[in-house]
């Protein structure tokens, strides 16, 4: 049976959302929600999945991306804003008294973590990829004091992988000068699986500032192989197109918000505890946010008592790389520990 995917937009007096819509009216509400530089295609995987499992399924295009509005000043691209944007979706699809599952990768997981902690009424259930809670929606300085130092030495990697973060705070312009130079081949290249011979290895974000930019400084990304295992031509082409409309300073901007973010996160409920159910996926091959192997996960896990983890052999691009193992996960927590 095949499953209609429906294009819909809601226009408050803040902010316009674009999102994707499948499954019955009246199922369970689950979201899924995209992080950089993706749009809610990031979802083609699941939504037909558990659209056809009963589950109202939701992927919004967050704020800079797509259908969805975007803006020209920093603090525009914070958490606040962000969860407010989701929260007035959820409002205009189940009422203000309803709750939803959700589900966020990338930078779609701070959102979704901070859905949880910030509003946990309205959160029947939260499950992250490659992102674990208490960590990148509390802003910067925890992920540093959980760098692995075995892997980065602190005299030559100060912020250990997550320097690339700090050159966007050194470089912003010069950023997004460069992946919008050529949209098209920046998705290209950055839509790739994870490599298991770099386990153990410093990652390449780890030398962004010291090599004068993204992949040495280069003015534009050159044109590599489409990483079939990913992403088809047709993706890259709709991610592309939406980047050569919109930009790339909404998506980077994300990365500009650090502050802001641990501001908010001061203002979560109950401690940060997050009592309902919590399912993290951790990516194997994923070097960066590394959490197989590194403490990157212990925050969540001190406070989330019903959390439920599951390793799988991807890189960052989880859901698109191994959508059949991830969707396997997904359904067996929302059926056998939600309950749903």
């Amino acid at each position: 049976m095949s499953v209609e995917i429906t294009e819909h937009t809601l226009k408050t007096d803040r902010h316009t959302t674009g999102y994707l819509a499948a499954g019955p009216a009246d199922g369970p509400l689950l979201f899924f929600v995209h992080g950089w530089p993706e749009l809610s295609i990031s979802w083609r995987h699941q939504i037909p999945v558990f659209a056809g499992m009963g589950f109202r399924v939701i992927a919004p295009d967050m704020r800079g991306y797509g259908r969805s509005a975007t803006y020209d000043r920093l603090d525009a691209f914070g958490q606040r804003e962000a969860v407010a944007d989701m929260i007035e979706l959820q409002d205009h699809l189940g009422g203000p008294d309803s709750s939803a599952i959700w589900v966020g990768h990338d930078w779609g997981a701070p959102v979704v973590w901070n859905v949880a902690s910030h509003h946990p009424d309205r959160c029947r259930a939260v499950a992250g990829l490659c992102v674990p809670y208490a960590l990148l929606d509390r802003g910067f300085d925890g992920l540093l004091e959980l760098v692995n130092r075995d892997i980065y030495p602190e005299d030559q990697y100060p912020v250990g992988q997550w320097d690339y973060m700090l050159y966007y705070e050194e470089n912003f312009e010069r950023a997004c000068e460069v992946m919008g130079a050529n949209a098209y081949n920046t998705v290209r290249a950055l839509f790739r699986k994870g490599d298991p011979a770099g386990a153990g290895k410093p990652s390449a974000t780890a030398g962004i500032r010291a090599g004068g930019g993204w992949l040495g400084g280069v003015d534009e990304f050159p044109e590599l192989p489409i990483d079939l295992d990913v992403v088809s031509e047709a993706d890259l082409r709709t991610y592309a197109a939406s980047l050569d409309r919109n930009g790339f300073f909404g998506p980077n901007a994300w990365y500009r918000n650090h502050e802001a973010n641990e501001t908010y996160g001061d203002e979560v409920v109950n401690g940060g505890r997050l009592d309902m159910p919590v399912l993290f996926l951790h990516a194997r091959y994923d070097y960066t946010c590394e959490t197989v192997e590194s403490r990157l996960a212990e925050p969540m896990r001190a406070t989330c008592p019903n959390l439920t983890e599951h390793v799988v052999d991807s890189g960052h691009w989880m859901a698109q790389q191994c959508p059949t193992e991830v969707n396997r996960h997904l359904a067996d927590w929302l059926f056998r520990v939600v309950g749903v």
